[in-house]
């Protein structure tokens, strides 16, 4: 635990390594304004900075890197009608993913325990991800409403056959294994090493490269369970919508598939259908920024148009009954055209300036 009055972020740096640490363990290092801004300058600070040549992102406390964005906050923007304001947000949030990925040091991710939203944000456009045993990936938005965004659908994109389509549209957690195997992480280093390894980059006492040193505390994980699923996963995920996307996982013999399709059912039809053409327009899409423009204008979309957002939040880390009621509550009640309109969306502040 930390101190109240203690910075919500951490940054140090020594020995050539710069070191930021997201420093709100209660809270599993979620994310607000002032720690996107807080990582901004420390990254404005390092970039020309010729004592520090890697710069290296852990949280504090045992229970991840980062549980994701400020959703309470978002939710409190969208119900008091200044759902612009969460442009700010965005925009910040964005622009610190974009700058993670261009980074011209090598940018090293411990993404240990919990790692989801905006902690894929910070963690899966590193140049060197690790992962743990107590990892947890996820892309988890459509559980509140909600659509993959911080550069989530380029990854998710970019997974092997129709895993993007399962993670995005189930928000699935992912172990090591199946992070790797996903293209969400490059290494698997124990929890225990991860001492070792940090001193390792700090010290360097051979000129070896930041992935070499780490090469030398990666370990082989167990196999990927999403790599074993791929045969119903690819057949159920590669349908042309979501409709069908249930009456395959309903065909399918697997009591996975089963579960799967009981649990699209209890998720936003707006969410799931929105997620769907994201992650499949990303496809298509030439770089992160494509993406991240992309995300932009559909997360202003719901924010601004969308009711499912709002109560998402509300019935799942507010009031917690989880008993959300999605507007509209069935995918045959959505119109047609709503994933196209959607992603023709175009915010009033444009995200880049």
């Amino acid at each position: 635990m930390t101190d109240d009055s203690e910075p919500t972020v951490l940054a140090r740096a020594r020995g050539g390594l710069g070191r930021l640490t997201l420093n709100r363990p209660r809270a599993i290092n979620a994310l607000d304004l002032a720690m996107i801004d807080r990582l901004h300058a420390a990254l404005d600070a390092w970039e020309h900075d010729t004592e520090v040549d890697i710069v290296l992102l852990d949280g504090a406390g045992e229970r991840g890197l980062c549980a994701g964005g400020d959703v309470r906050g978002l939710a409190e923007q969208v119900a008091s009608g200044h759902a612009q304001d969460a442009a700010a947000f965005f925009r910040h949030e964005y622009a610190l993913n974009a700058r993670i990925a261009e980074y011209p040091k090598t940018f090293v991710a411990f993404a240990d325990g919990i790692t989801m939203g905006g902690g894929i944000g910070v963690a899966g456009h590193a140049a060197v991800r690790i992962v743990t045993e107590r990892s947890q990936l996820a892309m988890p938005e459509t559980r509140i409403g909600f659509t993959p965004d911080v550069g989530g659908t380029w990854l998710l994109a970019r997974a092997p056959g129709r895993l993007g389509e399962y993670l995005g549209l189930t928000g699935a957690a992912m172990d090591a294994s199946d992070a790797l195997y996903a293209g969400f992480a490059d290494h698997f280093v124990p929890a225990e090493n991860l001492d070792g390894l940090r001193e390792a980059l700090e010290t360097r006492a051979d000129p070896a490269s930041p992935t070499e040193l780490v090469l030398l505390f990666d370990e082989t994980p167990a196999s990927s369970k999403l790599e074993r699923a791929r045969s119903w996963i690819d057949d159920a995920f590669a349908a042309d919508t979501v409709p069908e996307i249930l009456d395959r996982l309903r065909a399918r013999p697997e009591a996975k598939a089963s579960a799967t399709a009981d649990l699209l059912e209890e998720l936003s039809p707006t969410g799931l259908a929105v997620t769907l053409a994201s992650v499949r327009r990303s496809r298509e899409l030439a770089s992160l920024r494509d993406a991240l423009e992309q995300e932009y204008g559909l997360v202003m979309w719901f924010a601004t148009t969308q009711a499912d957002l709002a109560e998402g939040i509300r019935a799942q880390l507010i009031d917690k009954d989880r008993s959300p009621k999605w507007q509209p509550a069935t995918l045959a009640d959505l119109p047609p055209d709503l994933a196209e309109a959607a992603l023709a969306f175009r915010p009033e502040t444009p995200l880049w300036d």
